[in-house]
């Protein structure tokens, strides 16, 4: 069993937002077409830097927890974690902006943007020669900065901050099992519990642009007839 543990963590992550996407109130199934045009986008862009990062050894996967199927150097699940992570993300987003009315000033999110523009900024320069540091800090302001005009970036935020809960159990099994393995070499080399302080932003860069193709496909205009 133990060479399932990844794809069960898969599983688990999606299991719940599936199910729960046919409830009447939100209604999420209703805009399943909406989410996987920007995750192919997303997906196509994250996972070409996991090769990279792969080749590189910025990480490797534990052959004990993965059943041992590659593409590209890729075990499966962790292919399948750039499509449950951002649905289970975007599902959480849906459910708050269907029941929390409630959404920080705009100009309190676009101050949030600027803080981490500004401290991503210093972090690129500090650590410009680790290599999933510097994409990362060099990621995440881009993002942010296409974004930052957007009327629903308060929403994101709080999606965000809720998010966390999940990343910290998720993450949490995949870096203390070990199922995926760092080498402090080339991040910062700092940790919350067994998390590596990058994975934060990499995982905010990530649920960000998916939420922004999500809203760019769901409020666009139908081509006239």
């Amino acid at each position: 069993m133990k060479q399932y543990t990844y794809l069960i963590i898969n599983i688990l992550t999606i299991f719940f937002p599936v199910v729960l996407s046919f409830d009447k109130r939100v209604a999420f199934v209703k805009t399943w077409r909406f989410i996987w045009p920007g995750m192919a986008i997303t997906g196509i862009i994250f996972l070409f830097w996991d090769v990279l990062f792969t080749i590189y050894g910025v990480w490797s996967f534990n052959d004990q927890y993965i059943i041992g199927l590659r593409f590209f150097g890729l075990p499966l699940e962790e292919i399948l974690f750039f499509l449950t992570v951002p649905f289970a993300c975007i599902f959480i987003y849906a459910c708050l902006h269907y029941y929390v009315k409630w959404q920080m000033p705009p100009t309190v999110a676009k101050g949030i943007s600027i803080v981490l523009m500004f401290v991503s900024l210093i972090l690129l320069a500090v650590y410009h020669n680790r290599l999933y540091t510097a994409v990362t800090f060099a990621l995440l302001p881009v993002v942010l900065l296409f974004t930052f005009k957007k009327q629903w970036l308060s929403k994101f935020y709080l999606a965000y901050i809720v998010s966390l809960l999940p990343f910290y159990i998720v993450n949490g099994l995949l870096t203390s099992i070990p199922v995926v393995l760092y080498n402090n070499a080339q991040n910062m080399a700092i940790r919350v519990t067994t998390i590596p302080f990058e994975d934060h932003f990499y995982s905010m860069a990530l649920l960000l642009m998916n939420i922004a193709f999500y809203e760019y496909y769901k409020n666009r205009k139908p081509l006239a007839a």
